[in-house]
């Protein structure tokens, strides 16, 4: 992909989007957790968790509701209206989430079971697929000739909506899984988003204007927007849990926004010579879901190592380690926020600018956060040794 020109692109009216969205969202949830409280859906503490009282939750519809006013909005706008007119993906996220929403505010109130969720969670990337969000084609370092990098793999229905239906529940529960701190999953979700809306931005320049490639960036300006704007009462000390209802609607939707942006890219533009450009699809969507993905993983073989069920509770997860070296919460989270987001900007800036530039840059910024991660261990073992 080449440098992002600016000029012609629709910019202002994502921003415009995502801004709709986030005060939406920040409006409404007042009067979600109000009715959180009056229906009973309060998450009392337990001995897995960092809250010491108990707090409403379902804040997730609150974040839904911000984001159909922002799809709503788009509507009106003739150039953003083209993600509608050419495509169902938005209309299949929205549909999706709807779905995955009411399941989330159930198990918020009554505490589904695990394979209930999972059941649900089939059924919204269904829906997903139904609307023609899946993978079509990815490209592989293998098979290609003396003229090109690798090849392309071609994907039928039934493989493309089979892979979909995996990502989407892996990262439904990645999410729920790093939604252990206030602000954390809002926080992450909305770098996800951004990220994913600048890289999408990025094929809508590279593109030339191509209508396919709209609905992946409204979809992202619209979640970072709910996210932004739930933020402000979540972050800690929160005031309500965006619940199974919200952190499962980001799953949802970052897996809809990146097979949008990713699984219908036409590969055949880059050339088969620049291996970023080939692998930047696949590249900026492990980068900016890495750290929950890896969190999940974690879970999964620490749970099945010990012969417990893979969705059992724990206090293990990354935001727990954090906290057992020394980190405050708010400072763990600032943390994670940091790590995501020199991961996720960073793979995104590989595809739009100097590769060289960028590397040195992240790179340096690697190091500062594993500094600033090890701090408290380091103060601690120099106490000791003074002490």
């Amino acid at each position: 992909m080449t440098p992002v020109a600016t000029a012609g692109l629709p910019i202002r009216e994502y921003i415009l989007v995502g801004l709709i969205s986030a005060a939406l969202t920040y409006l409404l949830t007042g009067l979600i957790r109000r009715f959180a409280i009056r229906a009973g859906a309060i998450a009392n503490p337990r001995a897995r968790d960092v809250h010491v009282k108990p707090i409403p939750r379902m804040g997730g519809i609150a974040m839904y509701l911000g984001v159909v006013g922002g799809m709503a909005m788009a509507h009106q706008l003739p150039v953003l209206r083209r993600a509608f007119e050419f495509s169902f993906d938005p209309v299949g996220v929205l549909i999706g989430g709807a779905v995955i929403v009411l399941i989330g505010a159930l198990d918020d109130r009554f505490e589904i079971d695990a394979w209930t969720k999972l059941a649900g969670q089939v059924l919204c990337a269904g829906i997903l697929v139904i609307f023609g969000v899946q993978w079509n084609a990815f490209w592989v370092p293998w098979g290609g000739n003396g003229n090109s990098l690798g090849s392309m793999v071609i994907l039928g229905n039934n493989q493309g909506g089979l892979l979909m239906v995996l990502l989407v529940v892996v990262l439904v529960n990645a999410m729920n899984f790093v939604d252990g701190l206030d602000g954390l999953a809002a926080g992450l979700g909305l770098i996800a988003a951004a990220a994913t809306a600048t890289f999408s931005i990025g094929l809508l320049s590279s593109a030339g204007g191509d209508v396919g490639t709209y609905p992946p960036a409204l979809i992202a300006a619209t979640l970072a927007g709910a996210c932004l704007g739930f933020l402000p009462h979540n972050f800690q000390p929160a005031r309500i849990f965006m619940g199974d209802s919200g952190s499962m609607m980001i799953g949802l939707m970052l897996a809809g926004a990146t097979t949008s942006a990713s699984g219908k890219i036409n590969y055949i533009r880059f050339g088969g010579s620049d291996l970023i450009a080939l692998l930047a699809p696949l590249l900026v969507v492990i980068a900016v879901l890495f750290l929950p993905m890896l969190d999940l993983v974690m879970a999964v073989i620490r749970r099945t190592r010990r012969g417990e069920s893979p969705f059992a509770a724990d206090k293990m997860h990354l935001h727990h380690r954090l906290l057992e070296i020394g980190h405050s919460q708010r400072r763990a989270v600032l943390l994670i926020y940091l790590w995501a987001g020199l991961l996720g900007f960073g793979a995104v800036s590989l595809t739009l600018f100097d590769k060289a530039t960028v590397g040195w840059i992240v790179g340096a910024g690697i190091v500062v956060a594993a500094i600033v991660s090890v701090i408290p261990r380091l103060r601690r073992a120099q106490n000791s040794t003074t002490g």
